[in-house]
């Protein structure tokens, strides 16, 4: 299915379901085929994965959100609450949807499961070279909080940093009363 001529598309955000498993592998695979927007590359090792999956709708800490767009699975967003109070997300849309509000409609679920699971902090790593993702989570007042240099080997041997940002759900807990700042800062 094409996308349409217009710059948004209505999509249904719902979350995935035992039966979506492979739509969702067909998505995963051809974003990680492209070998720039997410960590996962080919071929991927989906006997290893799919614990993961099967832990959807048996674990509340635990949300896979698809974005279909007339039944046709097009991205999807992972959220997982730690036992920290953190929820890490991951994401991906299909090449030709994005660009198309997707990935916006995505992040509002993200958010507000977020929000309903009482995380205090939403994270979130991404490849330094994806501006458009970092735009859209800046959208979504998305701070970055770090840059880690040649966190990631790839399968070609090469060492990608990530950028790390995150969101601040809670912001009336106290924080630290010893600061934000090493010792000795000035």
């Amino acid at each position: 299915m094409d996308p349409p001529s217009s710059p948004h598309q209505p999509c249904e955000v719902r979350a995935a379901r035992p039966q979506d498993f492979d739509s969702f592998v067909q998505v995963y695979e051809s974003i990680a085929a492209e070998g720039m927007w997410i960590g996962g590359e080919l071929p991927i090792d989906w006997d290893r994965r799919r614990p993961f999956w099967d832990r959807i709708g048996q674990d509340e800490r635990l949300a896979v959100l698809v974005a279909a767009v007339d039944g046709l699975v097009v991205g999807w967003l992972s959220c997982e609450h730690t036992a920290a109070g953190r929820v890490e997300l991951g994401m991906g849309v299909v090449a030709r949807w994005r660009a198309r509000g997707i990935g916006s409609a995505l992040m509002t679920e993200a958010v507000a499961w977020s929000r309903r699971q009482g995380a205090h902090k939403i994270v979130l790593s991404l490849w330094p070279h994806n501006l458009a993702a970092r735009a859209l989570y800046e959208r979504f007042g998305f701070e970055v909080e770090g840059r880690r240099r040649r966190h990631w080997r790839r399968n070609n041997g090469e060492l990608w940093d990530d950028v790390e940002m995150g969101k601040v759900l809670d912001d009336t807990s106290p924080g630290s009363p010893y600061g934000t700042e090493p010792p000795g800062s000035p």
